[in-house]
């Protein structure tokens, strides 16, 4: 078990690149952009190659990787490939790997810690500016929010659709099947919003698209993992959620909570209209009878 702690306080590759990027030079930010731009792919060559694409010098890259925290650019790589290793695990590879490492603990006491642990980490990460404009723009009803999943995420945007529409009008819950999706492109228009959920086994489906939803001038919110989607570099807003435990499938546990905290947030910010919409909406039940009324006692 404390193999796993220590693998998952390292950071991602990315994760790096980003909080060390201040200390850049210029020349060495050009090169880190690079890298973010069609990362992992742009680390996977030959030093030379690296720098030739980045169009700087191989001891830019070495001061780079050194500034990053390796040894040097093997290491470097090394790191990369081990994340590409973790992206690409199936189920039962995942399984394997965790059976094999796992301690002489109760199932209760691992999953506990490896979620606790997620959540320290996600939290260090996330801006608290940033989540504040996320909010703003989720309660601006004046622009359409469009929401979609995956195969195992479409259950994180139903969830989320449901609460936000209570909370506000002009919320659209993007179908799972990708076929319809050209439908409701037609109708996201510029400055409208589109959450959406990828974790590994990124789906190609989600970045067509996010890219095809950004050109219209839509924002894109991704929940996403650690390691990173690719339809980050589609998105306006980008939130890196740890989902490691010791299980053949991955944890929704911190996306829930952030997700909850965002609609915490909106609710509070339109409580005038969203309390509004909730008395209506509680007439609808009773109109339906979807709920058992209790008939009190005298």
């Amino acid at each position: 078990w404390g193999v796993y702690m220590t693998n998952e306080a390292v950071k991602s590759v990315a994760e790096s690149i980003r909080d060390n990027f201040e200390d850049l030079t210029r020349t060495e930010r050009l090169f880190a952009n690079v890298l973010l731009e069609n990362y992992p792919m742009s680390c996977l060559g030959s030093i030379t190659a690296v720098a030739a694409a980045a169009d700087v010098s191989t001891p830019t890259v070495l001061r780079t990787v050194k500034k990053l925290g390796y040894d040097g650019f093997p290491d470097f790589q090394a790191a990369v490939h081990t994340e590409l290793e973790e992206k690409i695990s199936s189920p039962i590879t995942k399984f394997d790997r965790w059976n094999e490492s796992a301690a002489d603990t109760h199932i209760l006491n691992e999953f506990t810690d490896a979620v606790m642990e997620n959540m320290r980490q996600s939290l260090m990460q996330i801006d608290p500016e940033e989540f504040d404009a996320i909010v703003n723009k989720l309660s601006t009803q004046k622009n359409a929010l469009h929401i979609v999943g995956g195969r195992i995420t479409r259950s994180l945007a139903d969830y989320f659709f449901t609460h936000m529409q209570v909370a506000r009008k002009n919320v659209h819950r993007v179908a799972s099947n990708s076929n319809t999706w050209p439908h409701y492109l037609l109708n996201m228009e510029k400055g409208d919003l589109l959450v959406c959920f990828d974790v590994r086994r990124y789906e190609h489906s989600l970045l067509n698209l996010t890219h095809l939803a950004s050109e219209r001038g839509v924002d894109v919110i991704l929940f996403t993992d650690q390691w990173g989607s690719p339809a980050a570099k589609n998105a306006k807003h980008v939130f890196n959620l740890r989902i490691e435990v010791p299980s053949a499938w991955d944890s929704s546990v911190v996306t829930l909570f952030l997700l909850e905290a965002l609609i915490a947030a909106v609710q509070k910010k339109t409580w005038t209209q969203t309390k509004k919409r909730m008395n209506e909406l509680e007439y609808l039940f009773d109109e339906t009878r979807l709920f058992k009324k209790f008939k009190k006692i005298t």
